[in-house]
């Protein structure tokens, strides 16, 4: 359920500042608005006002008004008309001071509702969630058996865990009895981090396991998030696991990733994640800009540090769109060493000579 106090507008410019930042699927262009001299300061100065506020460093907030103000003393700005072309600028700016790949300034053709007074949701409106999450199948897209009983699980977002509950144990119960899994995040742009962790515990046994940690700048307080020690489904343990990743794969994909690479439960087949470690929220600057600020930093409790700016780096780097015949090759290669019966390893050495070729078939010819 929620973990905050919110309202209709709240939840209306968090859900647009989240598809703007996680930008899963081609939006339609939307028309662009004229800007004037007065839009442009007003924009600005929300802007650092929110920045020294809640951004996660504040020290890296001074050095992005710094170098804001002095553009803006440059006169950089006051030839910029087009509120698009002001959103992307400023975006640019602020990125090529903090490299991160969170902090973005958003243009809305539709005027962006203002934050009202922090409360409980209504029972319509928890309804309405339920309702809007079952319809997009709380992020998950398939689920399957590939030939020579390898799993494959693909979903979109880690959602609400509490609500997909049922949906990630029915996707698991489905993929049980297989011998290898691929779990595929190269279209994933990330989502809640209780998810993350509801999907992890399913890799692991019982005892609970530390996974990651999320520091907050507002309290000064660190969120711990574990492997669950009891789960509606069956887990997948003792058997390979194998992560796709893309340039796509971002913010919470990444630390599923992140976190399956340190503990060595997985391999990651692919290429470098977004790079993308500081969640926040969305704010309204005014009726049509808003901006995405990262007020906390994920902390992994084996590296210490983060992929923000770097992103996952794959345990085998391939394109993404060989990503998936290359772990099958993998997994089946891996299952053949165990087989004896010599029909059934037959029919192996067929599949892989059989996806060797397709793969072979998607390479440039100079490779």
């Amino acid at each position: 359920m929620f973990k905050s106090l919110i309202t209709k507008a709240s939840i209306a410019l968090a859900a647009f500042m989240l598809a703007a930042v996680v930008a899963m699927a081609q939006q339609p262009e939307q028309p662009d608005l004229t800007i004037d001299a007065a839009t442009r300061t007003q924009v600005i100065d929300g802007i650092l006002k929110r920045l020294n506020d809640s951004y996660v460093f504040p020290e890296v907030a001074k050095k992005m008004e710094q170098s804001i103000q002095e553009r803006v003393s440059k006169k950089e700005y006051e030839q910029i008309t087009s509120a698009k072309e002001f959103a992307t600028k400023l975006t640019n700016d602020l990125q090529e001071v903090s490299h991160d790949k969170h902090l973005r300034v958003r243009y809305s053709n539709k005027p962006i509702p203002e934050r009202g007074p922090r409360r409980e949701p209504t029972a319509a409106e928890r309804e309405q969630e339920k309702r809007d999450l079952t319809w997009m199948n709380h992020g998950f897209s398939k689920v399957e058996r590939l030939r020579g009983n390898i799993g494959y699980l693909e979903f979109f977002n880690f959602m609400d865990a509490e609500l997909g509950a049922d949906t990630v144990a029915a996707a698991m119960n489905f993929i049980n009895g297989t011998q290898a899994l691929i779990i595929d995040m190269r279209n994933n742009g990330g989502g809640n981090p209780e998810m993350v962790a509801l999907v992890c515990s399913y890799l692991f046994g019982p005892e609970p396991v530390h996974l990651n940690d999320l520091y907050w700048r507002e309290g000064n307080r660190t969120d711990e998030f574990w492997t669950k020690k009891e789960l509606a489904g069956k887990r997948y343990l003792n058997k390979d696991v194998y992560v796709l990743t893309s340039k796509r794969t971002f913010s919470g994909a990444e630390e599923f990733t992140y976190n399956l690479k340190n503990l060595k439960r997985a391999i990651i087949v692919g290429e470098t994640t977004g790079g993308g470690a500081h969640p926040g929220g969305g704010f309204r600057l005014n009726e049509h800009f808003g901006m995405f600020v990262p007020t906390g930093r994920a902390i992994n409790p084996i590296t210490k540090t983060n992929w923000e700016g770097t992103g996952v780096t794959p345990d085998v780097a391939v394109p993404a769109d060989q990503a998936l015949l290359t772990a099958r090759i993998m997994a089946l290669k891996k299952s053949l060493t165990t087989l004896t019966d010599p029909d059934l390893k037959t029919n192996f050495q067929d599949e892989i000579q059989k996806l060797e070729k397709e793969l072979a078939a998607m390479k440039p010819k100079s490779e």
